[in-house]
């Protein structure tokens, strides 16, 4: 798949910060029952690489990426644990040249207008607005669509379940990211059937 297919598997990316190796698994099983396939695993944690990797062996139900690519060094060592997708808040040169010498379908980010043209001038009509809600949120995306017809956003960054549906109303937005549906207290506790049931609130969000 690539990232539009990838991104039009569910209105919400759970974008995840694991602690825990012991975590990962449970969690992407509760949040694949509740509607959310495609999940993000920030690489801000030690844990992190090892538990993509397991979700990437135990939970095949599981769309399973990397967040936070910030070098192209990585691209090679997400890959090789299971990581069907990469996403960067922003974009060098060198790590989409990483990304695309791969074939791992990527989501880059952007903050602004020529940030935006800079990418679509590569090809890439799909991109990570982030962080979406202190750099103008839906007003922003309302703003650009005009401008910038042709190309989607995913944005990331502060958004929750109160604000969720007026981005997904946008025709510009593909999908949204976010961590409230795996908050860190519910996550401690593994209270999964909380995760589920947030999980599957935002399944059943509606897309323009």
């Amino acid at each position: 798949m690539d990232i539009a297919a990838i991104a039009g598997l569910a209105p919400v990316i759970p974008v995840l910060t694991i602690e825990r190796v012991a975590d990962a698994v449970p969690l992407a099983r509760a949040l694949v029952r509740g509607g959310l396939p495609v999940l993000e695993i920030t690489l801000r944690t030690a844990t992190a690489v090892a538990a993509l990797e397991a979700i990437a062996a135990e939970v095949p139900d599981a769309v399973v990426g990397a967040g936070t690519v910030l070098e192209a060094s990585q691209v090679e060592q997400i890959q090789r644990v299971g990581a069907r997708f990469a996403v960067s808040p922003g974009c060098t040169a060198a790590v989409a040249a990483a990304t695309r010498s791969a074939g791992l379908p990527f989501l880059p980010g952007v903050q602004t207008v020529s940030e935006a043209m800079v990418l679509a001038e590569q090809g890439i009509r799909l991109m990570k607005f982030f962080p979406a809600d202190v750099a103008g949120g839906v007003g922003w995306l309302k703003a650009v669509a005009a401008p910038l017809a042709g190309l989607r956003f995913c944005p990331t960054g502060g958004i929750g379940a109160e604000t969720a549906p007026a981005y997904l109303a946008l025709a510009n937005v593909a999908c949204i990211g976010g961590s409230w549906v795996a908050p860190r207290e519910a996550v401690l506790a593994q209270d999964w059937s909380h995760v589920e049931r947030l999980a599957a609130a935002a399944a059943r969000y509606k897309r323009f």
